[in-house]
């Protein structure tokens, strides 16, 4: 995109997907600030249910919310990648968005109590939330189709998958349906939701003069690997928050040291492990492996997010504030740990489509480490020493590929082409 010093209305052409030195915008970042309102709520939501003794509930809800969240993410995200003009009305619309963001959030506690009552969900504010979100992504999809020829069969596809799902989780949204009846259809809905964006890629772009999105591979995975990091850091935050609050009633102790410094040590090896994939060279080799791994981070984000909400399960046992044991409370963080190395894996399974064996030693030792952090917990040591036992979990994969893992991929993306 030219450089100019203004943000007058520009075409919105299409963006050019090999484009150097493209990164995220100050746009995009603020943008996702946004979604840090969204994190926090579902952690502190699933948090204080899985420590009043609502696990099921709790995993439900949050599974749900992580989905919504995250998608509401990578449906601004691609098309930003593709079409970002940075003119007023691109802005303002981004805005917009923004708000919608903030109104599903807003959502979220009464969906998550809805479901310990066990009657019917209550999502509409979160429904209205993703009205303001995809009105706004509406408008954007139209802008394109008309001020982009080449792209219009592929807009289009997106606009009629966006406007048919919207209704579907509307009328879903009102219609008196049990709880499981409801997540039945809502899976329904939401492998229609993904399965949108493939279709109208793959099918409309085989028409004759039409073109698939111009996404640029190098900034999709910069703005991936900026979410996991703001999703890591709201577990921070929020554990941060939740400590303070028992310091403040019967100051510092080993335990409280130890559960933060647990929650920083797994902070930052979640965060090294993400970085092991090469995800941008792959992406640009092989551009029809995105959906996958575009899809697949919702469980690296899901897990990540869930360490946050486990270090606040955490924090509440220290408090006294949790109706469940040591082992319930170092499961709600080592679980969600074991989610996000395995979807690690698989992402890189899965992108690079080559396996080396030390992958089954590491995801092996990773699974001993986090199964004996869940024993020592039942044979009675404290949670907090337990915790650092899950803090070795992710060491696991860093030692491994700085060892000799880093080989496998050196010879990869030698013998690729470029």
């Amino acid at each position: 995109m030219p450089v100019t010093h203004h943000h007058h209305r520009r075409l919105m052409t299409g963006r050019d997907p090999h484009e150097p030195g493209r990164t995220a915008t100050p746009l995009e970042l603020l943008f996702d600030l946004a979604f840090v309102v969204g994190f926090g709520v579902a952690a502190e939501q699933a948090a204080h249910l899985v420590a009043d003794g609502h696990a099921a509930a709790g995993v439900i809800g949050f599974a749900f919310s992580m989905f919504a969240i995250c998608w509401a993410w990578i449906n601004f995200t691609w098309f930003a990648s593709a079409f970002d003009t940075d003119d007023w009305f691109y802005r303002v619309t981004t805005m917009v968005q923004m708000i919608g963001v903030v109104v599903l959030a807003l959502g979220l506690p009464d969906m998550f109590h809805s479901i310990v009552a066990g009657d019917r969900v209550d999502n509409e504010v979160m429904v209205a939330g993703y009205i303001v979100m995809r009105l706004a992504m509406l408008v954007q999809w139209l802008r394109a189709a008309r001020q982009a020829p080449e792209y219009r069969a592929t807009c289009m596809g997106y606009v009629g998958v966006l406007v048919i799902t919207q209704i579907g989780w509307v009328v879903l949204a009102v219609a008196p349906v049990s709880v499981g009846v409801f997540f039945a259809c809502g899976a329904l809905l939401g492998v229609a939701e993904m399965a949108g964006p493939y279709l109208s890629e793959r099918f409309r772009a085989d028409r004759p003069g039409a073109r698939s999105t111009p996404w640029h591979a190098h900034h999709m995975a910069e703005r991936y690997g900026l979410l996991a990091i703001i999703t890591l850091g709201e577990g921070v935050i929020g554990t941060v928050a939740t400590l303070s609050a028992v310091t403040g009633e019967s100051g510092w102790t080993l335990d409280a040291a130890l559960v933060a410094f647990a929650g920083m040590g797994i902070t930052f090896g979640l965060w090294w492990t993400y970085y092991l994939t090469p995800d941008a060279e792959m992406l640009h080799r092989h551009r029809e492996r995105s959906y996958i791994w575009g899809y697949g981070n919702i469980l690296v984000f899901t897990g990540l997010a869930g360490v946050g909400a486990g270090l606040h399960v955490a924090a509440y046992y220290l408090a006294g504030d949790a109706h469940i044991g040591a082992v319930g409370t170092v499961l709600a963080v080592a679980v969600p740990v074991l989610v996000a190395v395995l979807a690690d894996y698989v992402l890189f399974w899965v992108l690079t489509r080559s396996f080396d064996g030390l992958h089954l030693l590491l995801v092996a030792g990773t699974v001993v480490v986090l199964a004996a952090s869940v024993a020592t917990a039942a044979a009675g040591f404290h949670m907090a020493w337990s915790l650092l036992l899950v803090m070795l979990a992710p060491v696991v994969t860093i030692v491994g590929y700085e060892v000799r893992g880093h080989r496998h991929v050196a010879r990869l993306l030698a013998e690729e082409p470029s």
